[in-house]
């Protein structure tokens, strides 16, 4: 072409290099080739317009998803799509390579793509080359779909903003892997670094830069573009006011990618190279992706880490600290949330120091009450509510009032609350007021479960307790009072019933498995503490799965008090009495479903006995003794239980009092006789026996002896 003459037409000098031009707009569906691109597509050189079916047959299924991935990455920057593509035939034989380079945009009207590129066959490159490893074809696309595989399974399953940056510094991309890392977070207009690795340690120990500052990492939060740099020469024209702070580092390409997680900007991911790296197509969509799912890793985990603060939070602010040591006694507590949210629920306990003269008592200072509860549900209402009723019981019970009273007032307080709501919420709840010097517990008892003692010898025994309805159901509800003893190295647990069935269990069998932890247990009594909860918490629970599997798991709270003594594992050096296990229990004549009770009582007490015809025996001779005071008199009976060990071999003492005038005397009973047999049956069973009279009126008792060397009943 000489000096002065016209240019030729565009389509001829692309036609001379042997270049198509194709267009595509994704709305219609429609692909406009050029005879030089139909050519290379293996169709009839002449210009066409095909569907996205016919163009789609023509490439290699892999290299079509390829296209649609780079052309959303191009949008995105704002930079080339630049792909490679194989050619089939109709035999699914790769006939050519070619690639295609455009420059899409987003049309959001319509919500489609459109592009203008070129086509231009190449030659596969040489596998080792350079060339080869930036190619989208073969064992690297292969390696790269596993590695984004790996990678997204890994920070899925990082649960805290560390282990998330920890596996981010492992990462190992498919031929290009940075040995520099950097993750910069936001804080109100200015740039921190969460995390980095590949740096010398603090480096990050002065990072606070403004937003506006000319920097990579900068300008990636303020715009949401990515920034590649692929030598320092581009670096330090780009950024010249900010090379100083990557040239130390010695790197020489660096890609800086915004890290977007619904839709908002929340910091900057850094990868650094310490080779040249030409940041291809390829390169780039592996790049975003990662940042991509490095996002969402960190948005997960930091919500989880907020949620668990505000737990925290929450449980420091609601749960009371058990203060310095009661003389005397031991106070272990333990709250564990097992719900799912904010993990806070209804479940609570205290411990309040009572003013001196509680109860009406005129005993000096030191009573304190022990309280454990749970509002009705999981959620933050009921978190709410429970710190509104621990904060009136508080109030109820520094005035002084008795426990009935107590758990009275809180009733109405808490029926009072929701009259106007239309959430409807009940307590259950346990009141204990304990006297350290006595070692008396005054129960109230509001639906909650019963408290449990464990005897200096391992014995565990249900306590029986009178009980009225949950919190906040009945404003005029009563809850009466129970009076039990805690004798020295005796331990009571309180809970609530989440400890007792989670996993699935009633309250039948999962107290059977706190029984056995309970009596197994010979550490301290936190150890104790932490045994019960791993035993319905921990890894081991889910061997021990109950009947009920498909039942919400529920919070749990629990509280353990122990009165010092020898066998209580506090440390406390005084002479321990012979063992002795006492149960006592009043059956009043309104209440014939108590007899039950007793002999439940009973045998929990004589759970080791070597006997189990003697532990019936004394079952049945219990229950005759029981039915005959109800029977024959008109007042309560109370039963007083004692298995005692003088050095012979263990004996069990039964016995019954009233306040009835007639002794009991032997008769002889006809046949037919409904009646009469009861002191019969004793002179049979029982080793000795007697009747004693009292001031007003009488006790009945019986003991029988434990067999020793297999010996039977004397």
């Amino acid at each position: 072409m000489r000096t002065g003459e016209p240019l030729p037409a565009l389509g001829d000098v692309l036609a001379a290099l042997g270049t198509g031009v194709w267009h595509w707009d994704t709305a219609s569906g429609e692909v406009t080739v050029d005879a030089v691109a139909a050519g290379l597509l293996g169709l009839p050189a002449e210009p066409a317009t095909l569907t996205e079916a016919q163009v789609r047959a023509r490439f290699h299924p892999v290299d079509w998803n390829e296209i649609t991935g780079i052309i959303q990455l191009a949008v995105a920057e704002g930079t080339l799509a630049e792909v490679r593509i194989r050619i089939m035939d109709d035999q699914n034989n790769v006939v050519r390579v070619a690639r295609s380079r455009s420059k899409p945009s987003y049309e959001p009207e319509r919500k489609a793509y459109v592009l203008t590129g070129t086509l231009q066959e190449v030659t596969e490159p040489t596998p080792g080359t350079p060339a080869a490893r930036s190619a989208v074809t073969g064992d690297w696309r292969r390696s790269r779909e596993a590695f984004l595989l790996d990678a997204g399974r890994a920070l899925a399953e990082a649960r805290s903003t560390q282990e998330v940056l920890r596996v981010a510094a492992n990462l190992s991309m498919p031929g290009f892997t940075p040995d520099g890392l950097a993750v910069f977070g936001v804080e109100g207009d200015r740039l921190t670094i969460i995390g980095h690795h590949g740096h010398e340690p603090g480096a990050d120990s002065a990072f606070y830069m403004p937003l506006d500052t000319d920097y990579p990492a900068a300008e990636v939060v303020r715009t949401g573009r990515a920034v590649y740099l692929s030598s320092p020469e581009e670096y330090k024209a780009r950024y010249p006011l900010t090379w100083p702070l990557a040239q130390r580092f010695g790197r020489q390409s660096w890609a800086f990618l915004p890290l977007t997680a619904s839709g908002r900007t929340m910091g900057a991911w850094l990868a650094a190279f310490a080779y040249p790296v030409a940041f291809t197509p390829d390169e780039r969509s592996v790049l975003t992706t990662v940042a991509r799912m490095l996002a969402q890793a960190l948005s997960r985990a930091g919500t989880a880490e907020t949620e668990k603060e505000l737990t925290e939070g929450l449980q420091r602010t609601m749960m009371p600290k058990l203060g310095p040591g009661i003389p005397g006694m031991d106070v272990t507590a333990r709250y564990v949330p097992t719900g799912g949210g904010l993990q806070v629920g209804g479940d609570w306990y205290d411990v309040i120091p009572l003013p001196q003269g509680a109860s009406g008592t005129t005993s000096g200072g030191g009573r304190f009450a022990l309280v454990i509860g749970d509002v009705q549900g999981h959620d933050v209402r009921a978190a709410g509510l429970m710190g509104q009723l621990r904060i009136a019981l508080r109030a109820y019970a520094s005035e002084g009032h008795r426990p009935d009273a107590v758990l009275a007032r809180a009733s109405r307080f808490l029926h009072g609350i929701g009259e106007d709501s239309a959430d409807l919420r009940f307590a259950t709840c346990l009141y204990a007021e304990v006297d350290p010097a006595t070692g008396v517990l005054e129960v109230a008892r509001a639906g909650h479960p019963e408290p449990v003692i464990r005897m200096d010898d391992g014995t565990v025994l249900t306590r029986p307790t009178a009980g009225g309805l949950p919190l906040g159901i009945d404003p005029d509800a009563d809850y009466p009072t129970t009076r039990l003893i805690l004798e020295s190295g005796e331990t009571m647990l309180i809970c609530t019933d989440g400890l007792i069935e989670t996993g699935g269990h009633d309250l039948e069998s999962g107290w059977q498995r706190l029984r056995e932890i309970l009596e197994r247990h010979h550490g301290t009594q936190e150890e104790l503490a932490d045994s019960l909860v791993q035993a319905v918490h921990g890894p081991s629970s889910h061997h021990t799965t109950g009947p009920l599997a498909d039942r919400r798991e529920d919070d749990i709270a629990l509280l353990l008090l122990t009165r010092q003594g020898a066998a209580c594992g506090c440390g406390a050096e005084e002479t321990a009495p012979p063992p002795v296990r006492r149960t006592a229990l009043t059956v009043a004549q309104a209440e014939p479903e108590r007899v039950s009770v007793a002999r439940q009582q009973l045998r929990e007490l004589l759970h080791d006995w070597d006997s189990p015809d003697q532990v019936d025996s004394a079952v049945l001779l219990l229950s005759e003794v029981l039915t005959n005071v109800l029977v024959h008199t008109d007042s309560d009976a109370l039963l007083l239980a004692e298995v005692t060990d003088g050095g012979d071999g263990r004996r069990i003492r039964i016995e019954v009092t009233d306040s009835g005038d007639d002794l009991p005397h032997p008769r002889r009973p006809g046949e037919l006789a409904s009646s009469g047999r009861g002191l019969l049956l004793i002179e049979l069973l029982a080793h000795t026996w007697g009747v004693a009279p009292r001031g007003r009126g009488k006790s009945i008792w019986f003991e029988l002896y434990e067999p020793r060397n297999g010996d039977g009943p004397g």
